[in-house]
């Protein structure tokens, strides 16, 4: 008996659920599964979390331009994903990582490449993102991503790569467009026997929308998958990505709304570059059906991310290696004569020996006005560790109502020290923490679900943040004025209560989710040391007071109409609010957080006609963004227009696009690097979003 539900309730049961549910006696039955269905099972499980979700099918996505996750992450409600004049992409959810720059290493979320760890200790990088490797990508957020060991207040981000199942055995792809946009990739996968193997190689180039903003990438991403047997199979990876870009720097508000195109002034100076050398990412992972109900999955992962930063008056060379380990035992039985599904499962994340920074002399300038370029600064080291023991259930209590319960053992280390000049103390920092949840979800009917959970989530800082965030400093030689020894940060955390439901009714297929998070010593950026007669001010990440984060986020698709041979019309939106404050600060008092706006919005209304011709209008709204935490200064709101116009082979084996972008030229701020106080002046802290732009691109394949 085939059971037909809409897709986002269709629940993932094994037959030897059902079976045990029934007790019948029933045949063997060799069952074939396709990377269609894959996804389809994927969302059912994402369906199945009581709290909010997000599945993303990146063949939607590449009807269009795909240059950065800014693309990946468009009509998707509860995440602000906003990219710079390079690669990186300030991705927030719920809040998660409000002070960090677009490039820098992202805190605030747990991604994941295919299930297996990417975010190590020093945070996630973001140049072996790209794009066209995805098959999908799959978003819990919030503390909704526990059975993945996701622990960070935002959640988790998974990343799901093609295989020989789903890639043709041959595609090419070639996008162009404004200020010298290019990008490239022929692909391969398919299937032999029991195995199954997939390739990529991708190359990019951008002449910036600033002045010195000059980008370029190329990589390879390739697994190799064999089944040894029905309930053996293990599958390796290989990622490998190097970038060059150029930084053009942050912008004034009134910059933006006059010459957004001019870089800042001291970056120009410099000539400021940022480059990673070659990016590596190796892993495998292996799955053991151990018999009809219970499986295990191992997986080892190894990452290393070289990174040469020439963007300030210092030369930086880091190093970040880490090895990643997962077990998951998963199993679906029977518990008290209710269906039951347990997940217990151990990541660990260990930053290897190499880990750490040379910093030198590049421009003469200040405290290093008198020494030569080259000259050694600093050597220091950043080491630590993410253990994850978590132990979750989600049980039937009476038809159609789940609980979910779970909780989690969690140890994290963090080790730093300035090595050279030698002498300097050593910072160790080693914290036991828990996150226990509880959740409940009802499935009124097959189109109305409903859903609640409470949550904890616990996140630990960066090594690297310690050093950076320290008040320690030298007074003397060529390191004058920058950190001598770390400083202790306590992790943050968050009691998160969330409420929502998805389904389907007369206006479409929505989803909606309600939350409130109680934040304790959110790590965000403040002034450790007041500024005297006698120096400086010094403003780093440390533990804020009490925060609140609290929001809205709204997810709807609805069809205009429907005229069979004549083509379809649908109108997608996407609303995030977002609430983040002080909560009686003895400072800001209730002041909002700022880097990211109160309200977003995007829209798309799209025509698709059965012969494969496409066309779309879309619009985005943000409200004005706090630049700094006194609430002195703000980013202007904006709203942007776009179209699509596009053929889609109906035996899908070539596809044509014209994408327009910023039809009105709107000038504004796409991303905010807050300040602490401002005092009311327009300072550069942020990037100019592209002018009006123009992007084609065509692919071909070979089933």
């Amino acid at each position: 008996m085939l059971l037909r539900q809409p897709p986002f309730l269709f629940a993932a049961l094994t037959l030897s659920s059902l079976v045990q549910a029934e007790g019948l006696q029933l045949a063997p039955v060799e069952v074939t599964t396709t990377e269609a269905s894959a996804g389809e099972i994927a969302q059912a499980q994402l369906s199945s979390v009581p709290g909010g979700t997000n599945y993303i099918d990146m063949s939607s996505v590449q009807q269009g331009r795909v240059s950065t996750n800014e693309d990946v992450f468009k009509y998707q409600a509860g995440v602000y994903a906003k990219a710079a004049n390079n690669e990186g992409v300030k991705l927030s959810i719920r809040g998660s990582g409000l002070n960090r720059s677009p490039g820098a290493h992202g805190s605030g979320l747990y991604e994941m490449f295919d299930g297996l760890p990417l975010t190590g200790p020093g945070g996630t990088p973001y140049e072996l993102k790209d794009p066209l490797w995805q098959s999908r990508v799959e978003v819990l957020r919030g503390a909704n991503g526990f059975d993945q060991g996701a622990l960070a207040l935002g959640g988790s981000v998974n990343y799901v790569t093609h295989t020989g199942y789903d890639a043709p055995k041959l595609q090419v792809r070639y996008e162009v467009g404004s200020r010298g946009y290019a990008q490239r990739e022929i692909s391969s996968g398919q299937v032999l026997g029991d195995a199954d193997y997939y390739i990529s190689l991708t190359d990019s180039e951008s002449d910036g929308y600033q002045h010195q903003s000059t980008g370029s990438g190329k990589g390879i991403a390739a697994n190799f998958g064999y089944r040894f047997n029905p309930d053996l199979e293990t599958r390796f990876y290989l990622r490998y990505r190097e970038t060059t870009n150029d930084s053009p720097g942050k912008l004034t508000r009134y910059q933006i709304s006059h010459d957004p195109r001019a870089a800042n002034s001291v970056n120009a100076a410099r000539d400021s570059k940022r480059l990673q050398p070659g990016s590596t990412w190796i892993a495998n992972k292996t799955t053991l059906q151990l018999d009809d109900a219970s499986r295990i999955e191992v997986g080892l992962a190894y990452h290393d991310y070289p990174m040469d930063l020439r963007e300030g008056s210092n030369r930086l060379k880091v190093a970040y290696t880490d090895i990643s380990g997962t077990l998951n035992y998963i199993r679906q039985d029977s518990l008290f004569g209710h269906a039951s599904k347990t997940t217990v499962g151990l990541r660990t994340t260990q930053a290897m020996p190499n880990n750490g920074a040379s910093e030198y002399v590049r421009t003469p300038t200040g405290n290093t006005a008198s020494y030569a370029p080259g000259t050694k600064t600093r050597d220091y080291s950043y080491l630590g560790s993410d253990t994850v023991l978590h132990i979750g259930n989600d049980l039937e209590l009476v038809p159609d109502l789940w609980l979910t319960t779970g909780l989690a053992a969690i140890y994290t280390r963090r080790e730093t020290q300035v090595t050279y000049p030698e002498g300097q103390a050593p910072l160790s920092q080693h914290d036991w923490d828990y996150a226990p949840r509880i959740g409940l979800r009802y499935d009124f009917t097959p189109q109305l679900q409903v859903y609640a959970n409470l949550s904890r989530s616990v996140e630990p800082a960066h090594a690297w943040s310690m050093i950076w965030g320290s008040n320690k400093y030298f007074t003397t030689g060529p390191a004058n004025g920058l950190a001598r020894e770390g400083v202790s940060l306590k992790n943050q955390t968050a009691t998160t209560l969330e409420i929502g439901g998805r389904g389907e009714a007369w206006l479409g297929q929505w989803d909606l989710a309600l939350y409130r998070s109680e934040v304790r010593h959110e790590l965000l950026s403040v002034e450790t040391q007041a500024q005297t007669s006698t120096s400086n001010a010094i403003i780093a990440e440390s533990n804020a007071s009490p925060t609140v984060h609290q929001g809205m986020e709204l997810g709807l698709l609805s069809p205009l109409w429907d005229g069979g041979r004549s083509g379809k019309l649908d109108l997608r939106q996407a609303y995030t609010f977002s609430d983040f404050h002080y909560r009686d600060d003895e400072r800001f008092g209730d002041n909002t957080l700022p880097g990211i706006p109160k309200h977003y919005y995007q829209a798309q209304v799209r025509y698709s006609h059965p012969t494969g011709f496409y066309t779309s209008l879309n619009t985005e709204h943000a409200s004005r963004i706090a630049v700094d935490y006194a609430n002195s200064y703000y980013g202007a709101a904006y709203t942007t227009f776009g179209a699509t116009f596009g053929y889609d082979a109906p035996k899908q084996d070539w596809q044509a696009w014209v994408d327009l972008r910023n039809l009105t030229n709107r000038r504004y701020a796409n991303t905010v690097t807050p300040g602490y106080d401002d005092k009311g002046m327009d300072v550069a802290r942020s990037t100019p979003a592209d002018g009006r732009g123009i992007y084609t691109g065509v692919s071909w394949r070979w089933r």
